[in-house]
């Protein structure tokens, strides 16, 4: 009888042992925390049939709003391994054979000051891990000696910050020199069932509210979702800058799970790191815009030395003749704007690849030199539209003689974006403006990544339904949720132009609730059309970078609140969609029991005005409640000044 318990306990034993190896051998487990504790990241390693897969999970406060979801690139290289003399790969998947080989660790907590932003001051606070992992024989690392070993590594780096979570791949070098064709991403992100989207199908589109099952084709980054127990999650972009666009898609074949749909292949050169996913959830959806510097904190610190001629303001678009643009100086001058701009058609058809970007067109009444000089005279700058075609024919020709004129920006036109050649290209060429001190506006389908950071020359950036397009009041309060998200938007404000669907007093708020350093004001409109409004002088003393932000009240779709100071000053802009609403904000962005002289711009229907903003003033304390009526397609701004 003990002999035979024995024999129990020796193999009770074995298979313990065995369960455990196997468990060891077929997967590999790794939690990362962010540091409030909030967000966790979950990945694992799994083995099935000697084919490796790897999965992540993220939970935020108790409650998971990713699920189990793929991890990995596909990778094609089997013709540079043929020439180079390499084994090709016999894997179905690239990753099915990666080896896992260790994590590096780590924790950063910094601050850092931006030469201008939403905030004067950010915080840089994450937990780190890198999953490290190794395809075929170690790398000899003797770069003197040609290695035709099959061999790859492939990092997943994550960060895990209280704003969000974010991860990317890194590519480490090998002595084999091989380059790496990259055809797609494997990424996926499971959503929770229920989970209803800000669905937008291009950058400058329409934004539907639906629900994820039902796409049809891509939707543009950042993606904004609401979850069924209410929570806000928003997937995003970060530090693309030589890789290739990547939107998102519904996979077909799992519900409620969509996947990273990558313009095209990349073809990289190692070591190289892929941008970064993010992933940020709130329970309140204004603090995804209180957090929307983890896309900042994703790029890499300021790269340019002497920043002194970037200078941010608002622009009047002038007319193409030599009058027209004289004249709108003096209106900027009136209106406490700092910039001119002379748009598309100045030097012939934009879109003909023979229009030459260094001469005025015969056609047009412009010495654009003359106007510089005359600007600078008042304290005003001069920019110029150049279409991309121009730009990537003549740019080395065009900055000298741009900066020999006088001219401090350029609106770069109908720039092509998605493919790695033209994402490469452009921020290049952003790089190269820098080095002939020209500050940059990117117009049409280019969302921002947090580039600014790197190279802050590159002021604002359209990718956005804008006031060109004349869109709805619930759509313009759809934006501050999902497209702002990934940083400034010129959004071109108008005010006097008949064609507008909203208030005067909604257009009013957007200075404030809309975060552009080059804000583009009066879209449309002609000095001629200003007749003393009492409201504008809002815009004329309003700044364009703050030192402290917080989105205080609404809900994508429906209405926002944005508080913003600079220096002691503090101003607040509320916007509604269509619908009109009652809305009570508590001041406590103000110092508590202080007194303020308020200065209230708000709609009023009866009010003996063309454009119908009353604007009353009043004494408040820090803290105090102020109740706004918006009426349809309405809004408010307000200016608080400390007594």
């Amino acid at each position: 009888m003990k002999q035979y318990k024995a024999i129990i306990s020796l193999v009770v034993c074995l298979l313990s042992f065995i369960s455990a190896s196997a468990t060891t051998i077929e997967s590999t487990r790794h939690s990362l925390k962010s540091p409030d504790g909030n967000y966790i990241f979950s990945f694992f390693q799994d083995s099935n049939n000697g084919k490796r897969q790897m999965y992540y999970s993220v939970a935020y406060k108790g409650y998971t709003i990713i699920r189990q979801s793929k991890l990995g690139v596909d990778i094609q290289n089997h013709l540079f391994e043929s020439a180079l003399g390499v084994p090709n790969d016999t894997c179905t998947n690239w990753g099915d054979n990666l080896l896992y080989i260790g994590t590096d660790t780590l924790s950063h907590n910094a601050t850092w000051k931006p030469l201008y932003g939403e905030w004067s001051e950010i915080t840089d606070k994450y937990n780190c891990m890198s999953l490290k992992f190794r395809k075929g024989k170690p790398d000899t690392n003797n770069y003197n000696v040609f290695n035709k070993e099959r061999t790859y590594y492939l990092d997943v780096e994550v960060r895990a910050y209280n704003e969000g979570i974010a991860f990317r791949y890194h590519f480490p070098s090998t002595s084999n020199g091989l380059f790496i064709h990259i055809t797609g991403e494997q990424t996926q992100f499971a959503m929770p069932e229920g989970t209803m989207s800000f669905y937008e199908k291009w950058a400058q589109g329409p934004i539907s509210y639906t629900p994820i099952n039902e796409w049809k084709d891509e939707c543009e980054r950042p993606l904004t979702m609401k979850l069924p127990n209410g929570y806000t999650v928003t997937l995003g972009e970060a530090r693309l800058t030589d890789y290739v666009r990547t939107k998102f898609s519904l996979d077909q074949k799992l519900s409620s799970t969509l996947k990273a749909s990558m313009y095209g292949c990349a073809d990289i050169m190692t070591p190289y790191n892929t941008p970064w996913r993010v992933i940020m959830a709130a329970d309140k959806a204004v603090d995804i815009i209180n957090h929307n510097y983890i896309m900042l904190n994703l790029n890499d610190s300021c790269a340019i030395k002497d920043c002194s001629w970037i200078k941010p303001g608002k622009v009047f678009r002038t007319g193409l003749k030599q009058e027209e643009a004289l004249a709108a100086v003096d209106f900027a001058v009136d209106r406490g704007l700092q910039y001119i701009h002379l748009d598309a058609g100045w030097y012939g058809p934009e879109m003909k690849m023979t229009s030459d970007a260094t001469t005025v067109s015969e056609t047009k009444d412009l010495n654009i030199p003359a106007i510089c000089k005359y600007a600078a005279s008042k304290g005003i700058g001069v920019w110029l539209y150049v279409n991309q075609r121009a730009l990537y024919q003549q740019i080395d020709t065009l900055l000298p003689l741009y900066k020999s004129w006088g001219i401090k920006g350029i609106k770069f036109g109908f720039v092509q974006v998605g493919n790695q050649q033209w994402t490469t290209w452009l921020h290049n060429a952003v790089r190269k403006c820098a080095q002939y001190g020209m500050m940059v506006d990117i117009h049409d389908e280019y969302r921002p990544t947090g580039f600014s950071r790197t190279y802050p020359n590159l002021m604002t950036q359209e990718g956005v339904g804008g006031n060109e397009e004349f869109p709805d009041a619930t759509h313009n309060v759809t934006l501050p949720f999902t497209r702002f998200i990934a940083g400034p938007a010129d959004y071109t404000l108008c005010y006097f132009d008949k064609r507008i669907k909203t208030t005067h007093a909604h257009q009013l708020a957007m200075a404030i609730v809309y975060y552009s350093p080059i804000q583009f004001m009066y879209w449309y409109d002609k000095p001629s059309l200003y007749n003393g409004e009492k409201e504008l002088e809002l815009w004329k003393n309003i700044p364009t970078v703050w030192d402290e932000t917080r989105a205080i009240l609404g809900e994508p779709g429906e209405y926002i609140v944005t508080a913003r100071r600079s220096r002691n000053d503090w101003y607040l802009g509320a916007m509604t969609g269509n619908k009109g609403r009652e809305v009570a904000i508590k001041t406590d962005f103000l110092q508590k029991g202080k007194k303020y002289l308020m200065t209230l711009y708000q709609d009023d229907p009866s009010y003996s005005s063309k454009t119908k903003v009353k604007v009353i003033s009043k004494l408040i304390k820090g803290d105090e409640v102020i109740r706004l009526s918006l009426q349809d397609s309405g809004g408010a701004a307000a200016y608080f000044r400390m007594m």
